[in-house]
């Protein structure tokens, strides 16, 4: 571990651009899904003024939860929406340039959120949360994108971690500054609702003294010369022939192609393998079961005694938790592999999953049982943060070459943004219709995924995308290999019995 730090150290701009495009980038996503609940009283308290002070009658308390669901829901719309166009966007501008022109979007929504009240206008704050979701769908991959590519190849692993922590940490700040002493108050939630805006003036300021992205600069825009000087300011004096050279091989692999659109990506059996992997492990992040705990958190807290003033001071304790983590998780990514994280974690949560299940079925019948539910609320937040949390969102980055990478970027929010809006739906009518029963369901993803990294998935660490893709096919070939011995030996055994029955 220590060799890491040391070579992270002697990459002081790498240090600056990991926290530059973070606060700008993942940082946005984290603190714009947490920082609904703690104004949520206020802003229905809004909807209702502007319609009595336009239209002189007061709505019913459905009407208002309509409204409040597509406020919050409008956000993955625009995620959705984002992530869409980040790909083209990140191909023709780069990652860099992508990153500061996204900041206007964000700073844009902020002002909305600001006069929201003063203009007594509810409506402002849903044009705000499409706009923070495009700005979100767009920084989950550029952000990406920009850290794995600026990073060292052994510290790759590590740095993509960050991108984990910077949504942890802004699940927290929303947690945090939502609270009445800080922003969560009558007079100050607009402020609460428009701080993306300082964030993203944070790193409009910072983001133009850093370099482009050096593999953008070479397989993109073929100059050479910009690379090696982007490689120099990043990494010091050191000798990067190496990574040249490796990006040289794929720019010469990929001389005759061009970037791959997302269905070309999907008509393409060279890399069906990455896809499916894209598409299992995206799938699974977002029905794992992250936000179901999230959701029972309060139920377990209050049947465990915490008084309902002191709840909102309780579900920081879960944000920290996931923060932490994910910080740890930083510190041993490279000396314990992408692998073993994802699987470790995915088993650890099946296994709690179950746990929970149990101890909340419990929780009337044994008095001490919502400690139990407590405990496994914080475990199953550990598992997650330490395995899929920090290592699924720079996947793509590492399992496609350069040429499919902004189509694979695509694939992947897209279905970040698609199951959480799917759970966003349905997750209300799962808990009314099965309660806590509905971890079972998550119990099908999670270990259905730990299944596929335990029999398909190969490790990453300090390994390039061509190498990965052979991995892929050792992998495959020798689990079809092991497909047609047993098919042979299924049909010597089927003449065999024949043979003796005759």
């Amino acid at each position: 571990m220590a060799q890491y730090l040391t070579l992270l150290l002697e990459c002081p701009v790498v240090i600056a651009a990991v926290f530059v495009a973070g606060i700008g980038g993942t940082f946005q996503y984290g603190f714009s899904v947490s920082v609904m609940t703690s104004p949520s009283a206020f802003i229905k308290e809004l909807v209702n003024k502007t319609c009595l002070q336009r239209y002189n009658a007061s709505l019913e308390q459905w009407q208002v939860s309509l409204i409040w669901s597509f406020t919050v829901s409008i956000f993955c719309i625009g995620g959705l929406l984002g992530s869409l166009v980040a790909g083209p966007l990140i191909t023709k501008f780069g990652r860099k340039q992508c990153l500061l022109l996204n900041n206007f979007v964000a700073i844009i929504a902020a002002v909305l959120m600001l006069l929201s009240q003063t203009a007594m206008s509810f409506e402002m704050i849903m044009v705000g949360r499409f706009l923070y979701g495009i700005n979100s769908g767009v920084s989950l991959s550029a952000h990406t994108m920009y850290v794995v590519e600026c990073a060292p190849k052994r510290l790759r692993g590590m740095l993509g971690v960050t991108i984990a922590t910077f949504i942890s940490l802004g699940k927290f700040c929303g947690q945090l500054l939502g609270i009445s002493e800080l922003l969560g108050t009558q007079e100050r939630w607009p402020w609460l609702l428009g701080f993306n805006g300082f964030t993203a003036l944070v790193q409009l300021s910072t983001l133009p003294f850093l370099p482009e992205s050096p593999k953008f600069l070479l397989l993109d825009r073929g100059n050479r010369q910009a690379c090696e000087k982007a490689l120099r300011r990043l990494w010091g004096n050191k000798d990067f022939s190496t990574e040249i050279e490796e990006m040289l091989e794929e720019k010469a692999e990929l001389q005759s192609v061009c970037n791959h659109s997302v269905m070309e990506l999907f008509q393409s059996k060279t890399v069906l393998w990455q896809l499916l992997t894209i598409i299992v492990t995206f799938t699974t992040l977002q029905l794992c079961g992250i936000n179901a705990v999230y959701f029972y958190s309060f139920d377990v807290f209050r049947a465990a005694g915490i008084q309902e003033h002191q709840l909102r001071y309780t579900a920081l304790g879960t944000g920290l938790c996931e923060l932490a983590t994910s910080v740890a998780c930083f510190m041993i990514v490279e000396n314990t592999g992408k692998k073993v994280l994802l699987l470790r974690g995915y088993v650890g949560m099946s296994a709690t999953l179950i746990l929970l299940t149990v101890t909340l079925y419990l929780q009337t019948q044994v008095s001490w049982m919502p400690y139990c539910s407590m405990v496994l609320i914080f475990i199953f937040i550990f598992f997650f943060a330490s395995g899929p949390a920090g290592v699924t969102a720079p996947l793509p980055g590492e399992l496609f070459t350069q040429s499919f990478k902004s189509a694979g970027y695509t694939i992947a929010c897209t279905l970040n943004w698609t199951g959480l809006f799917v759970l966003g739906m349905v997750f209300p009518i799962l808990v009314a219709n099965l309660k806590y029963f509905c971890f079972l369901i998550f119990l099908f993803f999670c270990t259905g995924c730990g299944l596929y990294v335990r029999l398909y998935f190969p490790e990453t660490k300090n390994r390039t995308a061509l190498e990965i893709a052979a991995e892929f096919e050792k992998i495959h070939s020798k689990s079809e290999k092991l497909q047609r011995k047993n098919n042979t030996e299924q049909k010597l055994n089927g003449i065999k019995t024949y043979m003796t029955k005759l």
